[in-house]
């Protein structure tokens, strides 16, 4: 015979309270936003003020790792190497023009 201290947990017959849903076990992008705005800054600072936007996806990137986003280390990344390309595209560029 079962008594109710038996009873499964988050199973309350008495009151029929129901477990909370438990959380989806997927990252939602939502979860990343430091990550992806870093990648943006990465993207940005290929064509326009490398260094600026350079330094803020890596800082970006850095942070978001900091707080557990797994693609933060990778946004630090390349915001890095978009900083480097953009600075050698421009001098690239301004070699030619003059």
């Amino acid at each position: 015979m079962t008594s109710p201290q038996d009873s499964p947990p988050g199973d309350d017959r008495r009151t029929g309270a129901q477990p909370p849903p438990s959380p989806p076990s997927g990252r939602r992008a939502i979860d990343q936003v430091l990550s992806i705005v870093g990648f943006v800054c990465a993207a940005v600072s290929v064509l326009f003020t490398p260094v600026l936007f350079g330094l803020a996806g890596i800082a970006l990137g850095i942070v978001g790792h900091a707080k557990g986003e797994p693609l933060g280390k990778w946004a630090a990344a390349a915001a890095g190497a978009g900083m480097v390309v953009g600075t050698v595209l421009s001098f690239a560029l301004e070699s030619i023009v003059s």
